[in-house]
Order: structure tokens, then sequence, then C-alpha cells
């Protein structure tokens, strides 16, 4: 094999290994600890503490459609919470994942939090917002 035949070869491995396959893969899914995926999401929330290393603990996370419902707490080098943490809502676009803005709902005295909860009010108000969110990446209640 010719160098440049081979530079190219590895130039095209590469790309691929990097490459976030989400839309590949539509189905209802936790991404692998390790994977490139999951790499690509922690490191679209990263984004919101420059100058910070900060790792993830992920307590949920689900893909599906190019969607991410992903609750962590942000940890530091030693293992403890830098912040509080909480949900984020991601999209796949462009290329990359994309924090995304939380629908805003009126105060409920009976749903106190309804994005930690991802209570059905609040699911109601994202679809609205974001058409082609799908419901099953949202946890599901315990009765």
């Amino acid at each position: 094999m010719k160098p440049s035949a081979v530079l190219q070869l590895i130039i095209f491995l590469t790309l691929s290994f990097y490459s976030v396959p989400a839309q590949s893969k539509d189905g209802l899914r936790t991404p692998a600890k390790g994977s490139a995926e999951r790499r690509a999401i922690m490191d679209s929330l990263r984004d919101n503490f420059k100058g910070q290393a900060v790792t993830f603990k992920v307590n949920y996370l689900k893909v599906h459609n190019g969607w991410a419902w992903v609750d962590v707490t942000p940890l530091d080098d030693k293992g403890k919470a830098v912040a509080e943490g909480g949900p984020s809502l991601l999209h796949y676009e462009e290329g990359a994942w994309k924090v995304m803005e939380l629908p805003e709902l009126p105060e409920d005295p009976d749903d106190p939090m309804p994005a930690e909860d991802a209570s059905p009010r609040f699911i109601k108000a994202a679809q609205k917002k974001y058409q082609r969110l799908p419901a099953d990446i949202f946890p599901v209640k315990q009765k």
C-alpha cells in the first residue's frame, strides 16, 4: 500500500472514531460509559464550566432521535461536587450536541420542581416548545 493511501486510511478511521453516530442509532438508549456519543454529550455540558476540569456523576441519561435528557452532578478531580447539578435537555444538530433552553412554567405548589422531576406538565411544555422531542427520554414516574 502506498504511503498516501495508508495516511488516507488512518485519517478516515480517526474521523470515523470521533464522529458521533447519533442519527444512525435512533432507538431509545443509554450511551455506554466511554462511548463517543456519551463523551460528546458530557463535553457539551462541560462547556458550562469554563476553566474548571470537571467530570460528571451521571444520575440519568437517555437518548432517542437526536434528543437527550441527562441529570448529572459535576465533580472536581477529588470527586467532590462543584455545583448542584441537575437535568439538561440536549439536541444533536449540525454535528454536535447542544444544550437547549428548558421551557418556563408558571409556579404550581403541587409541582414545585417540574423540570427536576420531569413532571408530565413539564414534558408537555417541552414537547410544545420542541415538537419532535420524544417523551421516552424522560424518567418514568414510579407510583
